[in-house]
């Protein structure tokens, strides 16, 4: 395996999507539909990035990402239907490393 990569998104099929393809590519996948589930994860298996969705239910994916930063430096790509530059500058303030907008090409 290549890798550990952590998705943590609320769409259930964009996450099986990008489960199949970096899965085919030979990375090792896990998948989360909230931000409390995705942290236990980080904090469990210890992902080596995690792709992480800024719109989900209960706290976004700004609070997720200040969560991840308090206790790992793992790489973090935002995904986001929100493509504004305001807000990939809040992402980046925040401690992500990269920010992709939604709609994207594998």
């Amino acid at each position: 395996m290549r890798g550990r990569v952590l998705v943590i998104d609320d769409d259930r099929k964009l996450c099986g999507l990008l489960s199949a393809y970096l899965t085919s590519s030979g990375f090792e996948v896990g998948t989360a539909t909230t931000a409390d589930e995705g942290l236990r994860q980080v904090k469990a298996d210890g992902p080596d990035i995690v792709v992480l969705d800024v719109m989900l239910p209960g706290m976004d994916g700004f609070e997720a990402c200040r969560a991840i930063r308090r206790s790992s430096s793992v790489p973090i790509i935002m995904l986001t239907a929100r493509g504004d530059v305001t807000d990939r500058v809040v992402g980046l303030e925040l401690g992500a490393d990269d920010y992709l907008p939604k709609t994207f090409s594998t």
